[in-house]
């Protein structure tokens, strides 16, 4: 399920639902949020834009998290920079570089192959890229799972 280098994770799943659907549940901003968790209510991913909002995670809901929608290919690849797991509210993220997201669609049997590749780690800061790099990693894991169980509802 998982391939890795110290820059990029990398995550598949085949997801039991039409490809359609599954766009649906990345790139609908409301839909995104729910389950990413991120209240993005009232919201559109919009290319050259950011989206932000506050983080609806237990334990994490004092942070905003910010992606600016790099690429959006109808159907096949969405993609945003963030900085990652930026979470201490005492530290201004904003000079630091960001890692690139990207959601790919392909079809399989029977529903969606989804690819998702973030790539930037070795250019964040040494002092937090192993914690960032292992931090979202497990978030990746559990990401797919929830992706899997919102379209299962939906």
């Amino acid at each position: 399920m998982s391939a890795s280098s110290t820059d990029r994770i990398e995550r598949q799943i085949h997801l039991r639902a039409p490809r359609a659907k599954v766009w649906r549940a990345l790139t609908d901003a409301e839909a995104f949020g729910d389950w990413f968790g991120v209240d993005l209510k009232g919201q559109r991913f919009v290319v050259g834009e950011t989206a932000r909002g506050r983080i609806t995670y237990p334990g994490y809901e004092h942070l905003v998290c910010e992606m600016q929608v790099e690429r959006i290919e109808p159907g096949r690849l969405f993609a945003y920079r963030w900085h990652p797991y930026a979470v201490d509210p005492a530290v201004d993220y904003s000079a630091e570089p960001t890692t690139r997201v990207e959601f790919a669609l392909e079809d399989a049997a029977g529903g969606t192959l989804l690819r998702l590749v973030e790539s930037g780690f070795d250019r964040i800061p040494l002092a937090r890229r192993a914690e960032a790099y292992r931090m979202n990693s497990g978030g990746w894991d559990a990401q797919m799972g929830n992706i899997e169980k919102y379209l299962a509802g939906h």
